[in-house]
């Protein structure tokens, strides 16, 4: 059957919709507004409602995204067999926690984080597998997702894949208060690139599902002709005019300072991380001027600018940054719509855009915060939703 997702109507609904009567639904359709979710004479509301439970079509897409393996005869027949909706709806349920809670989700939860963090293996002897492995063994374990962020022991755990089974260790990177993977050596070294803007782009598309910019203003001004649309204000980042080597100001093709003016304010959180991940002293992070050019703390902001996750949000610290990224609402939602995604089979959400309407995952997100931000009961929510077992 085919499968008609929610957040895929309400995200195509005013792209299809008819461009030259856009108050008109279909014959006889009074709604005045196509384009909400809603409204119960929306006509995507009405190809919604004409879903069915396919528990077993269910099934089987649970079983080879929870534990990587089609079901067991016995298991097809237990929801097939099932007298009625409720029954089949139970023993399905059933099973999904049966699957939560075998082995073999460990294996699974370690794909799903290798492919969200985009790292695994060793590379130049760094292991980059402990982040994964270790919001692999939060999930495991049904704990807080925002521990990702804010976590200061146990944060470079290893997986043996011969057992499914975590060793809980601390990372040793010379970090004085670590905060989740924002402090894990392979991520740092992973994401190493000049003022450090790889990694504050792998925050930034990780936990806020988006590409820099970030954070827009809503009274956007104009500098050099050019429209800029952050919030930081234009002289609060390092340019030619202000202490800074390279013009973040400049206008020229693009108005740098539209990405920059967050970037920048959370780059030098970063900066100290060498090419292996561990922290130093003194910024370790080159810059594009010379083969050798170590970045200056005044090539990223003015003397006496605080480093910021969001305008008026000083982070001091990278422990900062986790708690207040942590608090961010975007950072749980982000979370919600990542785990419908894979379970529906979509792609990445900021390299595809396979974007997921805020409206579609409302409940979700709200079980999710009340939950304490719980992975497991995060994932078994999302698999037993009816946007998942409606086709």
């Amino acid at each position: 059957m085919k499968r008609i997702s929610a957040f895929l109507l309400v995200a195509t609904a005013s792209v299809v919709a008819p461009a030259c009567d856009p108050g008109v639904d279909g014959p006889g359709d009074n709604n005045t507004d196509p384009d909400d979710p809603t409204n119960p004479a929306d006509e995507w509301n009405k190809k919604l409602d004409a879903r069915k439970p396919d528990y077993n079509a269910a099934l089987r897409i649970a079983s080879l995204r929870l534990i990587g393996e089609l079901p067991t005869m016995t298991q097809i027949n237990l929801v097939a067999n099932a007298a009625d909706d409720a029954g089949k709806k139970a023993a399905y349920e059933g099973l999904v926690d049966s699957f939560l809670a075998d082995p073999r989700f460990s294996r699974q939860m370690m794909v799903y984080f290798r492919d969200l963090f985009r790292m695994g293996g060793t590379v130049n002897t760094v292991d980059l597998e402990t982040a994964p492995a270790f919001a692999a063994s939060l999930a495991v374990a049904n704990d807080s997702y925002m521990k990702l962020l804010t976590a200061t022991t146990g944060t470079c755990p290893t997986f043996s894949a011969a057992t499914n089974t975590f060793t809980a260790a601390n990372c040793a990177n010379n970090v004085t208060t670590h905060a989740g993977v924002l402090t894990n050596p392979g991520m740092n070294a992973h994401f190493t690139s000049n003022f450090a803007f790889r990694r504050v782009d792998w925050v930034q598309r990780t936990f806020n599902c988006q590409k820099f910019p970030a954070d827009l203003s809503e009274t956007p001004e104009t500098y050099g002709g050019k429209l800029y649309t952050g919030k930081f204000p234009w002289l609060s980042v390092a340019g030619k005019t202000n202490g800074g080597r390279v013009d973040f100001h400049d206008v020229q093709s693009v108005v740098c300072m539209g990405c920059h003016n967050v970037m920048n304010h959370i780059a030098p959180l970063f900066a100290n991380f060498n090419e292996t991940g561990q922290m130093t002293a003194a910024i370790a992070v080159k810059t594009p001027l010379g083969a050798n050019d170590l970045a200056r703390a005044t090539d990223f902001l003015p003397a006496g600018e605080p480093f910021a996750y969001r305008l008026g949000q000083a982070t001091p610290d990278l422990p900062s940054l986790g708690t207040a990224m942590a608090a961010d609402p975007e950072v749980a939602r982000c979370a919600v719509k990542r785990f419908v995604n894979w379970a529906q089979g979509k792609e990445e959400i900021t390299t595809a855009l396979t974007l997921v309407p805020d409206t579609v995952i409302q409940t979700q997100t709200e079980a999710f915060v009340a939950s304490g931000f719980k992975i497991k009961d995060l994932i078994r929510g999302v698999f037993t939703s009816d946007d998942f077992v409606k086709f």
